[in-house]
């Protein structure tokens, strides 16, 4: 066994940096507004947006498993394109802990319901622009690409938060 400590941040960045995080934000996104636009308390807006995760997590896994299966059938075991799959898509499941962390501390009536819907709104439309920014980044050295990068990607979350102000007045 090695003494060599590894450093967990680019495997991190490889599952975070993906379409499967981004759709997982504008997912849990979307679930706040449904369930704050329903008056739902936060312990039900944590349910339900952990529920929905899960599904469309599963969802995504079995669908990608399939698709290997389908496209390659002699490189691909069961065993290794549910592996695979479950890791391609385990950005939709790490997307969601912000947002569950701060509907748990609505729940736990740290936070008022309102709050903590509004909070883990604008918390994940914040880390959409965070992740368009590094995205972009990676191709481009220029700071205004990577600024409209950050601006496009957070627009998903604002379109959310726009919609979420119109059907809670």
């Amino acid at each position: 066994m090695s003494d060599v400590a590894v450093d967990p941040a680019p495997r991190l960045a490889r599952i975070f940096l993906t379409e499967e995080a981004i759709y997982g934000l504008i997912l849990v996104s979307g679930m706040l507004v449904i369930t704050g636009a329903a008056d739902a308390t936060s312990v039900v807006a944590l349910v339900t947006v952990a529920v929905t995760v899960i599904v469309f997590f599963a969802a995504h896994v079995y669908a990608g498993a399939l698709a290997r299966l389908a496209a390659d059938k002699r490189r691909w075991s069961v065993r290794t394109s549910l592996r695979s799959a479950a890791f391609e898509a385990s950005g939709m499941l790490l997307a969601s802990v912000a947002p569950l962390a701060i509907l748990t501390v609505g729940a736990t009536r740290v936070l008022d319901d309102g709050t903590a819907i509004w909070t883990a709104l604008i918390v994940n439309t914040i880390l959409l622009g965070v992740l368009g920014w590094i995205a972009v980044a990676r191709w481009s050295p220029r700071w205004y690409v990577r600024v409209g990068g950050a601006l496009v990607t957070a627009a998903f979350g604002g379109a959310l938060i726009l919609l979420k102000s119109l059907v809670s007045h």
